[in-house]
């Protein structure tokens, strides 16, 4: 044969399947766009040179590392379909004298041409689409980044090694089936049908128990810690009980509808379940992995939504000041933080840089944990126990409530106690704090009775402590004194030191109030620059802009990746639903034909579809949901570790994502449901 003839017979059986080959292009090169996208912010140079660059890369670096494999397990299984599909084709060339060899040329031009097709198309998208995530990552960072807007020559080369190298593996596998099959086997592997599937009864348990386990988890787990310990146990329990839900379950659901003769025997739900059950085993493992990749597409945006939108809230309530300078002190080693002279070096300072203070307040507080008990009725100091009854225990003066809220500061004498938020359920009004070690009780107790109830404390709430914050406004400084000789003596070495934080408004710019923190951590080093301050363990200057870079570098980075990896999942949802109604419509044209010639009217055939499409359609998405309702606790519990504590917050991004998934994936039946009928009829 002369060697031209190769090339023209893969293009022209490319042509002849364009049906199957232009999506599998399109998610190639989707595919390859997404991943050079995050491979190029890898690798520019720009990055670098910004503040909270070390967010980004590792966002992008996980995120290679995910749609990489994403990527490889969802080519090769549209490969292993159009394989499929093919093997009457590729039967034909063997049985018209085409040796295996001459057929192995066809696929390697093939592979040629997806290659060119595929990934050169993808990296032209990627460059394209690089300049639109710079922009989109700016935006959601809040600020610049000097990133290259040119072709990244390194992540170019990766990205074509990396999907070249699946179209290699893939070609390697085709090569293998054509091997060892024989003509008549190819001719007729398209065609091969399935056989009644039992009712696995034991499986249907497993998947029960093992759905059940990963629900349990995701409702009863409150620590955050713990559940991010339980997080990946649970997805993976529920993923297992989804698969042995769907293979198993779904068999049984379709037997019972069988039995249910007023159901069965209708023209539009015989054909659809006749059919579905006896392609069951196949049919359950691709709506089980459509309810999955559904289920993770939602969590992810949803998830990383929340993290974002919650930075405001969490920015604004820890820096109520533009600076929040923390002085640490330990009475134990005499010393004693004099914050008069503290505001008069910090108000020097700043005019000294050219920057005005517009306000200069103090609060100071102690913070330590203890343990809400129960069965003592007391909060407790060194005593360990649940964690769900733990709670991070916040002293503030009256004059520093005033200061960290903007409220008036409540009226309290030595004694009293104002509650800021609610305390453990059965404490209160009378609230004894009592010093542990080792099981025994050391020191004398210290009684508080709550007179007054204020909102929370916003700069404790949002705190990354993974205790529940609870705050005890207390009349002066001698009152924490007491508390924390108290917690001192059960605690020794790990006893908490008293804290004051300064809070400095400032009439300047972010990038004003940046050189300012650079300036003040140069000078502080310099001998006699806190002179007039007091004595303290540690200094400690926080400023809001830096907070709102790394803030947002985090969540920005999150969210970035998470719709980018939600896209890739969400275009592995649509590609196994078209591939399967595809697939399905071939192997039920023949079926539908005989129908028709025996009195089967084109409005029942599209009657018997919709019955069909909407079974295919509707289990996967509403045990999506399902899943959503469950993971909802575990993932608003994750998120406080992030200091996002709002939960409506985050029912309302889950609400939303939900939402619009919906709304894409009535879209996406409302296609695949029309292409299933123009094969079938």
């Amino acid at each position: 044969m002369r060697n031209g003839l190769y090339p023209k017979l893969a293009a022209q059986g490319m042509k002849q399947n364009r049906r199957f080959f232009v999506p599998y292009l399109l998610a190639l090169a989707g595919l390859t766009a997404a991943f050079y996208v995050m491979s190029a912010l890898c690798f520019d140079p720009g990055v670098l040179h910004m503040r909270g660059f070390a967010y980004v890369m590792v966002m992008m670096q996980i995120g290679m590392f995910v749609a990489g494999i994403l990527s490889t397990v969802l080519l090769l299984y549209i490969n292993s379909f159009l394989m499929k599909q093919r093997k009457k084709e590729l039967g034909l060339y063997n049985i018209l004298g085409m040796g295996k060899g001459n057929i192995a040329l066809i696929q390697c031009w093939e592979s040629l041409y997806t290659a060119v097709l595929g990934i050169g198309g993808g990296l032209v998208l990627g460059v394209v689409f690089h300049k639109l995530a710079t922009v989109v990552l700016v935006a959601l960072l809040q600020f610049s980044i000097p990133f290259s807007s040119s072709l990244s020559l390194p992540a170019a080369v990766t990205t074509a090694l990396f999907f070249g190298g699946l179209l290699v593996l893939a070609l390697f596998l085709n090569l293998i089936r054509v091997r060892v099959s024989n003509p008549i086997e190819l001719l007729h592997g398209g065609n091969v049908g399935e056989k009644e599937p039992r009712t696995r009864w034991l499986l249907a348990v497993i998947g029960a128990v093992s759905m059940g386990a990963g629900y349990f988890i995701a409702v009863v787990t409150k620590d955050p810690a713990v559940a991010l310990g339980l997080y990946f146990i649970a997805v993976i329990l529920v993923i297992i009980g989804t698969y042995c839900l769907f293979t198993a379950g779904s068999i049984a659901l379709l037997k019972m509808l069988r039995k249910n003769k007023g159901f069965y025997y209708q023209t539009g739900h015989f054909i659809g379940v006749s059919g579905m059950l006896y392609r069951m085993k196949r049919n359950a493992v691709g709506l089980a992995n459509i309810c999955i990749l559904s289920t993770m597409v939602m969590v992810m945006i949803s998830g990383t939504l929340a993290l974002y939108l919650g930075q405001g809230e969490i920015i604004a309530a820890q820096y109520p000041a533009n600076l929040n300078m923390t002085v640490s002190f330990d009475p134990a080693q005499g010393q004693d933080v004099d914050l008069e002279g503290a505001k008069s070096l910090v108000d020097r300072f700043a005019r000294e840089q050219g920057v005005p203070v517009t306000g200069l307040d103090a609060a100071e507080y102690l913070h330590f944990n203890v343990l809400a008990n129960p069965a003592t009725g007391r909060l407790e100091v060194g005593t360990q126990g649940d964690n769900n009854s733990r709670r991070a225990l916040y002293f503030l003066t009256a004059q520093g409530y005033a200061a960290l809220t903007g409220d008036e500061a409540p009226s309290l004498q030595p004694g009293e106690t104002a509650v800021c938020g609610t305390l453990p359920a059965g404490f209160g009004p009378e609230l004894t704090i009592q010093g542990v070690d080792s099981g025994k009780e050391v020191g004398a107790p210290q009684s508080l009775t709550a007179v007054q109830t204020l909102p929370e404390v916003e700069y404790f709430r949002t705190t990354f402590d993974m205790n529940e914050p609870l705050c005890l406004v207390v009349s002066g400084r001698d009152v924490l004194a007491q508390l924390w000789a108290l917690q001192s003596e059960a605690l020794d070495n790990y006893a908490a030191d008293l804290t004051a934080v300064l809070l400095v408004d400032l009439d300047c710019t972010n990038d004003q109030e940046l050189a300012l923190v650079d300036a003040w951590s140069d000078s502080s080093i310099s001998e006699g620059f806190f002179e007039g301050t007091g004595t303290w363990e540690y200094w400690r200057v926080d400023s809001r802009a830096e907070m709102a870079v790394d803030g947002y570098s985090m969540a920005g980075g999150f969210l970035f990746l998470g719709v980018i990896l939600g896209i890739i999942f969400l275009m592995a949802t649509v590609l196994i639903i078209y591939y399967k109604q595809v697939s399905e419509g071939y192997e039920d044209q023949g079926r539908f034909e005989i129908m028709r010639k025996v009195g089967l009217s084109q409005r029942e055939v599209k009657s018997s579809i919709r019955s069909q499409v909407l079974i295919v359609f509707c289990l996967p998405i509403a045990v999506a949901a399902i899943h959503i309702l469950f993971d909802f606790n575990l993932v608003a519990r994750m998120l406080t570790m992030f200091g996002v504590r709002n939960v409506m917050t985050v029912v309302l991004c889950t609400a939303g994502t939900l939402l619009a998934f919906l709304a894409v994936y009535a879209v996406v039946y409302s296609l695949t449901a029309r292409t299933y009928y123009k094969i079938v009829r």
